[in-house]
C-alpha cells in the first residue's frame, strides 16, 4: 500500500496539475463570455443617457467614447484579458467601486446560501433515497417519487413565493427576505439566530429541487449496488438488513451522488440568481441580475468570471474526494 506521504505527495501534486489546467479554461471563459455580452443589445452608454434625459445620437456616441465603447471589438477584448491577467477586474460605473471589490462583498453571502441549499439538498437526498431504495416498490418509495418529480417540475421563484405567502405573510414565523433585520438584538447569538431565520427561506427554494435529484440518483445507485457478492455475503452471515443498506449498499454508491453534486454545481450558482433576487438576498446572484439591468457588463463579465472559478474549484474538490472515498481510483 501507498505511504500517507506518498498519498499526500500524489495529491498535492495532482491539485497543481489541475490549477495550471484552470488557466486555459479561464481564458476561454472570459472570451466567450465578452463575445455574448458584445453581442447583446444595448450598452452602458445608452442607460447613462437616458437616465440623463438626453438619449440624442450624439450625447450617446460622446459616452460610448468616454467610456471606451467605441473601440473595435478585438481592442477591447485584448485590453480585457490584459487586465484579467493583470488580476484586475476593472471598475464599475455604475456603482462608482472596483469590480473586485463588490464581488468581494458578496462573495461570503452567496457562500452561505449554496452552502445552506448543498447541505439541505444532500442531507435531505440522501435519507429520501436511502428510504426509497431501502424497500422499492413500497408505499414510501412512491410518495417520494411523487414529491421529487413535484419538486423536480416547480421552478424556483415560484416555490419561493409560496413558501413566502406561506411562512412569512400566513404564519408569520420567518421573514420575508433581506439577511439581517436592523432591529435585531446586538448580542452574536441573536444576530446568528436571525441570520439563521432570514436564510431558511432562501436556502430551503434552493436547496429542494437538488434534493429531489440526489434522490433519485441515491436510490438508482443503491438498487444497482445491492446486487454485488460482498452484500449477499454480509445478508448471508445474518447481518441486520438496515446495517447493510447503511454500511455496504449506501457508502459504497456515494461516488454518483459525489458526481452529481460536483456536476450541479454551476446550476446550484445559476438557480442562486432567482433565489437571491426573489428574497432580496444580498449576494453575487443579486449583483449579476442588478449589473444586466443596469447594462453594467464589467462587472457581469467579473460575476461570471468569478462563478467560473467557483465552480472550477468545485470540481476539484469532487475529483479529491472521489480518491478518498475510493482508493481504487487514481488521481493522474
Amino acid at each position: 500500500p501507498r505511504s500517507p506521504r506518498r498519498s499526500r505527495a500524489s495529491f498535492l501534486r495532482y491539485a497543481a496539475l489541475r490549477l495550471l489546467q484552470m488557466i486555459p479554461t479561464l481564458l476561454m471563459i472570459v472570451v466567450v463570455d465578452f463575445a455574448l455580452l458584445d453581442l447583446a443589445p444595448g450598452d452602458l452608454a445608452q442607460v447613462l443617457a437616458g437616465e440623463a434625459g438626453a438619449a440624442t445620437p450624439d450625447y450617446i456616441d460622446h459616452l460610448r467614447s468616454i467610456y471606451g465603447l467605441d473601440r473595435p471589438a478585438p481592442l477591447r477584448l485584448a485590453h480585457y484579458v490584459a487586465r484579467i491577467l493583470a488580476f484586475d477586474l476593472g471598475y464599475s460605473l455604475r456603482y462608482h467601486a472596483p469590480i473586485a471589490d463588490l464581488i468581494a462583498a458578496r462573495l461570503p453571502a452567496t457562500i452561505l446560501l449554496a452552502g445552506a441549499a448543498l447541505a439541505i439538498a444532500v442531507t435531505l437526498g440522501v435519507a429520501a433515497g436511502f428510504a426509497a431504495a431501502y424497500r422499492p416498490g413500497s408505499w414510501a418509495d412512491r410518495a417520494i417519487y411523487a414529491l421529487a418529480a413535484l419538486a423536480c417540475s416547480t421552478p424556483s421563484f415560484l416555490l419561493g413565493l409560496a413558501l413566502v405567502i406561506l411562512f412569512s405573510v400566513e404564519l408569520q414565523w420567518l421573514p420575508t427576505g433581506g439577511m439581517a433585520d436592523v432591529a435585531a438584538p446586538p448580542s452574536a447569538w441573536g444576530r446568528f439566530v436571525d441570520l439563521l431565520a432570514h436564510l431558511v427561506l432562501p436556502a430551503t427554494t434552493l436547496g429542494l429541487f437538488f434534493a429531489a435529484v440526489y434522490s433519485r440518483v441515491t436510490r438508482a445507485a443503491m438498487l444497482e449496488v445491492r446486487d454485488q457478492d460482498y452484500v449477499r455475503t454480509a445478508q448471508a452471515k445474518g447481518v441486520a438488513p438496515l446495517r447493510v443498506a447503511y454500511r455496504h449498499i449506501l457508502r459504497n454508491a456515494l461516488l454518483p451522488i459525489v458526481t452529481v453534486v460536483g456536476l450541479q454545481a454551476g446550476s446550484l450558482l445559476g438557480g442562486a440568481v432567482l433565489v437571491e433576487t426573489v428574497f432580496s438576498w444580498p449576494g453575487l446572484g443579486r449583483l449579476a441580475f442588478e449589473s444586466i439591468s443596469q447594462r453594467d457588463f464589467n462587472l457581469l463579465s467579473g460575476v461570471v468570471l468569478a462563478g467560473a472559478v467557483g465552480v472550477l474549484f468545485v470540481n476539484l474538490a469532487v475529483d479529491i474526494v472521489y480518491g478518498l472515498l475510493d482508493p481504487r481510483v487514481r488521481l493522474r
